[in-house]
């Protein structure tokens, strides 16, 4: 897991869901799973746990892309530490937290996609950037 500072927001993929003790140790107050090609996680049930099962690439619906960043965008305004992830964490968590991000700071994408990529290698797929650069 890498933390996108100065946000409480974290990028991850599907092993760090395998290590509960790991996400509560981060202070990590909620899930955001975003892996559609693998089973949901079973969180212990004082978690918070939103599941969008997007694929990596063109062909998301526009209103589960919006719901994932605006899920997202409300828990960065609410100050609820967050952990997103998806299969192997370099594309569609950090391109839904850039989007996440730009809902909530208002700006570019483009901008918001290169905080995120401060944090960390990033390898976000080009059909699902353009779906997000759409407006989705």
């Amino acid at each position: 897991m890498r933390q996108i500072h100065p946000h409480a927001l974290w990028l991850g993929h599907v092993g760090d869901v395998r290590d509960w003790r790991a996400v509560f140790d981060a202070g990590i107050q909620a899930i955001v799973d975003l892996a559609g090609n693998e089973a949901p996680a079973v969180p212990p049930r004082e978690m918070v746990y939103h599941r969008f099962p997007l694929v990596d690439g063109a062909g998301n619906p526009d209103w589960l892309l919006a719901l994932a960043c605006r899920t997202v965008a409300d828990l960065l305004k609410a100050n609820i530490a967050t952990l997103v992830y998806c299969s192997v964490g370099m594309s569609r968590s950090p391109a839904i937290a850039a989007a996440s991000i730009a809902l909530t700071t208002k700006q570019p994408l483009d901008q918001a996609l290169a905080t995120v990529r401060r944090a960390g290698d990033v390898d976000v797929s080009p059909g699902l950037w353009a779906s997000l650069c759409g407006g989705f």
